[in-house]
């Protein structure tokens, strides 16, 4: 069963840099629910954070663009990111 045509698309972005226990997570939700996507920041063993984000890509493009700010709570080095077809599997944006 795939997920319905609604023209979104899926963000993955891995956030290097010190951004564990300085409020990255929550600013993160807090800018995507504001951009109302849909999804997650999760806290990564090697110190990253993983965005997956849902939603148009104009609204993807600027989430991306405000983790790259400079903005953000502690320190971001690098944003890796890869786009894809949306899945449809998330509701709400949380931290994990």
């Amino acid at each position: 069963m795939s997920a319905p045509d609604t023209g979104n698309q899926r963000l993955t972005a891995f956030v290097h840099g010190h951004v564990q226990g300085v409020g990255f997570r929550w600013w993160t939700r807090s800018r995507a629910l504001e951009l109302a996507l849909t999804g997650y920041a999760a806290n990564q063993a090697d110190g990253k954070v993983r965005v997956v984000a849902e939603g148009p890509r104009p609204a993807l493009e600027t989430l991306l663009g405000l983790l790259r700010s400079g903005t953000t709570p502690g320190r971001v080095d690098l944003v890796v990111e890869s786009f894809g077809p949306a899945r449809g599997d998330l509701a709400g944006f949380v931290e994990r």
